[in-house]
């Protein structure tokens, strides 16, 4: 896999376990994320490999969906899901590693822009994101704190 197109990473005084609950339940992840702002599971009810969830996503006064299917479900370790257009074109990959540390763990969010280059403006044009890399990176830092302080409150 090549290097990703956006990355973060965040110290949080909480177990993986408690982190990783977080992270792999897009409900809860809707409360920390930019852009991203609820589901609905499509075919299935929980966060496994395989399950898919039809994500709801706004900036600004825009608002869009996406198709996810989750890719990597290890508990404590490692949440990922790809990312399609509603016509099954691919958008992104976003991945959550946690690595235990000292009494907690360091979480790290990364992302992968998929979209094929003819694509990239259409959807720009759509979501009213024009330097998605950039975007990503400051979503990344803002839905990492909220993570840190939702984990750590929840200890």
């Amino acid at each position: 896999m090549t290097e990703p197109s956006a990355t973060g990473k965040i110290a949080i005084a909480a177990p993986p376990e408690k982190v990783y609950a977080l992270v792999s339940d897009p409900g809860a992840l809707a409360d920390m994320a930019e852009e991203y702002e609820g589901h609905r599971w499509v075919g299935a009810a929980g966060a496994a490999v395989g399950a898919k969830f039809r994500g709801r996503n706004r900036h600004g006064i825009r608002r869009w969906s996406t198709l996810s299917t989750i890719t990597d479900a290890d508990e404590g370790k490692r949440f990922a899901f790809e990312v399609t257009t509603f016509a099954g074109l691919p958008v992104a990959r976003w991945q959550y590693d946690i690595e235990a540390s000292g009494d907690g763990c360091v979480a790290i969010e990364s992302t992968w822009d998929r979209r094929p280059g003819w694509l990239r403006g259409p959807t720009s044009l759509f979501t009213g994101v024009w330097k998605r890399d950039d975007a990503n990176r400051a979503n990344i830092a803002a839905t990492l704190a909220r993570l840190k302080a939702a984990a750590e409150t929840r200890v």
